[in-house]
């Protein structure tokens, strides 16, 4: 799964990689603890144009009675996605980018301790996330991160992965090029990305600072 990440780059420097137009309402960055129920930016695109607009990080049924009517729902799984009556809607006519410079993971030990890691592209290129999204009453957009089953250097650390989206995949996933999307909702490469142990203050989700993804001498 995803839980947590990191959204370090200027909004500027996003919207002109995507080619998107930028909202005016974005959420302050850096932030090197992506927390679920915040606000992140996000890539859309309707009727040939793209957006960089801020949703809400944990999708809303439209069902909910309230924002907290039910399980919040950070992720979606690609192997369920499409039959899931929370995301079926979204997933064909609602995908979405969420940009962000790394996320976090955890293994756990025997005795329960939770040991943190960060993970980035081993490019140093930005990650695409890939997602769906769903408008939701007083809270407006919410979205989703689509998870697979991870790749063998992932699966060291947990046993799903985010959905990593190449530039190449970028406009079959918003739309942009028809149907074939559902092919893209697999595991990257085993050399797409790099991670490394960081400081357990990231258990915290009230932690803040760039020291959070600095590497830990272990």
């Amino acid at each position: 799964m995803c839980g947590r990440m990191a959204i370090t780059l200027p909004h500027d420097a996003m919207a002109q990689m995507f080619d998107a137009a930028p909202a005016n309402d974005l959420p302050e960055v850096p932030n090197y603890n992506v927390c679920p129920t915040v606000q992140v930016a996000t890539v859309t695109a309707d009727g040939g144009a793209r957006r960089y607009r801020p949703m809400r990080w944990g999708c809303i049924p439209h069902w909910y009675k309230k924002p907290n009517g039910g399980p919040l729902l950070i992720n979606a799984r690609a192997e369920t996605i499409a039959e899931k009556p929370a995301f079926k809607s979204a997933c064909r006519a609602r995908r979405c980018i969420i940009p962000a410079a790394g996320f976090y993971e955890w293994t756990r030990l025997e005795d329960g301790t939770k040991l943190p890691w960060y993970i980035q592209r081993s490019d140093a290129a930005p990650m695409a996330f890939a997602a769906i999204w769903q408008d939701w009453g007083e809270v407006g957009a919410t979205a989703a991160i689509v998870t697979t089953a991870a790749n063998a250097a992932m699966a060291e650390i947990h046993h799903r992965i985010p959905v990593i989206l190449e530039p190449s995949d970028w406009g079959l996933w918003l739309g942009e090029e028809g149907k074939g999307a559902a092919t893209l909702m697999q595991a990257t490469g085993e050399d797409t990305l790099q991670f490394h142990r960081v400081d357990k203050a990231v258990n915290s989700n009230r932690a803040t600072g760039p020291e959070l993804i600095d590497p830990l001498d272990v």
